[in-house]
């Protein structure tokens, strides 16, 4: 089990292989993002999309879809999520394309009112198979501290 202890400043990992299929694209945007461009190829060909595309939450679902697969090949005290900042969809994520995750842990600090409780703060980039980045944000996390054992 990965402690907050256990996390340094600068600790980086790539991970993640996530084909999107033209079938998922479309059921995640009938159902979450109903805009025409995620819809059709017709109605995206009348956009600079050019085609179909998957919208940008479904691409960050897929993201959290590779993190918690991650978390469980190297499993970590995760205690959640505390949000997330700067939430950028940098180019479009078509049917065809294969993801991959990159994060890298900016900072870390204990809690001042809970001291089971640590914070941090990583960058995660997404990439399609060109890698190209498709997506990034500041994911902000809490992560349970070791637990103190008595001498």
């Amino acid at each position: 089990m990965i402690y907050f202890e256990d996390m340094q400043v600068g600790d980086r990992a790539s991970f993640g292989s996530y084909p999107v299929t033209r079938d998922e694209v479309l059921e995640f945007a009938q159902k979450y993002d109903p805009q025409p461009f995620h819809l059709s190829d017709e109605a995206a060909a009348q956009t600079h999309f050019v085609r179909l595309a998957a919208s940008g939450w479904h691409t960050a679902a897929m993201t959290m879809a590779m993190l918690v697969e991650q978390m469980k090949l190297r499993p970590t005290a995760s205690l959640g999520a505390a949000g997330i900042d700067e939430l950028r969809w940098i180019r479009p994520v078509f049917p065809g394309d294969t993801l991959r995750c990159e994060t890298e842990l900016l900072e870390k600090r204990e809690s001042e009112k809970r001291p089971e409780i640590g914070r941090t703060r990583s960058r995660m980039l997404v990439f399609n198979q060109q890698d190209e980045p498709v997506l990034s944000f500041i994911a902000n996390a809490l992560v349970a501290r070791r637990p103190h054992t008595p001498d």
